[in-house]
């Protein structure tokens, strides 16, 4: 009933086709960074911990396991968002206020770690842990106390098997890489010999067997059905 009238007007001869599946956006200004939030020292985190006893430049505590819960936790851990076809860098916190300045720097760190911490509590009550999400942010202009100003939302997907690494508790023994129901499942298999690709020779990476494809989507619906007590619509 929200919908401006001439696109009622145009979606009325398919309103039972996109009733309950679109929606009305706004355009926003995508912020240049994203918002990774670590509870868990795994992935590029684990990696670069083991050469300096860093993640993205932030010191930790010696002796760390792979897998461990960081103490303190959890970090904010920003990237910058590479234009299409190029790759993201991790960065220190500092420098997200230097490409966006530094009271808006806060409140996407902020804003992130508590959407984490959330968001971790409710999957911890599915058998799920939360290790490590990405969120973005952007810009819209709106109307508060009478001035238009800028207001900070989440924009793109946000707590999918994409965008973040789920374990499963009942599975999760710390010192060891852990069984993910994310997309984890396939950079194993890309750097596998199995797969015969490698990384730095430039070259693109193989499609995926049919075998490995079923298995990845097999993980992102029992994601789903822990988190959401339901099945998917496929």
């Amino acid at each position: 009933d929200e919908f401006p009238q001439p696109l009622k007007e145009a979606l009325a001869n398919v309103r039972d086709q996109v009733e309950g599946r679109c929606m009305l956006v706004r355009r926003a200004k995508v912020l240049p960074v994203e918002a990774i939030v670590r509870g868990y020292i795994t992935g590029s985190g684990w990696s670069e911990y083991k050469r300096s006893g860093t993640v993205h430049g932030i010191k930790l505590p010696e002796g760390l396991k792979e897998c461990e819960q960081i103490p303190n936790g959890p970090l904010f851990t920003p990237s910058t968002k590479a234009e299409q076809g190029e790759h993201d860098e991790n960065i220190h916190p500092d420098k997200v206020a230097e490409l966006i300045g530094p009271e808006l720097a806060e409140s996407v760190a902020t804003k992130a770690k508590q959407l984490y911490a959330e968001a971790e509590n409710f999957a911890k009550s599915r058998g799920i842990i939360l290790a490590d999400t990405k969120f973005e942010f952007g810009l819209v202009r709106n109307i508060v106390n009478g001035k238009e100003q800028d207001e900070l939302i989440l924009v793109d997907e946000m707590l999918t098997p994409d965008s973040s690494r789920f374990w499963s508790a009942d599975k999760y023994e710390m010192g060891r890489s852990q069984e993910s129901f994310d997309k984890q499942y396939v950079r194993d298999w890309l750097v596998s010999e199995q797969s015969g690709w490698d990384r730095s020779s430039g070259a693109n990476p193989p499609a995926l067997p049919e075998s490995v494809a079923a298995a990845t989507a097999a993980r992102y619906v029992e994601a789903y059905r822990r988190l959401t007590g339901s099945d998917p619509i496929l």
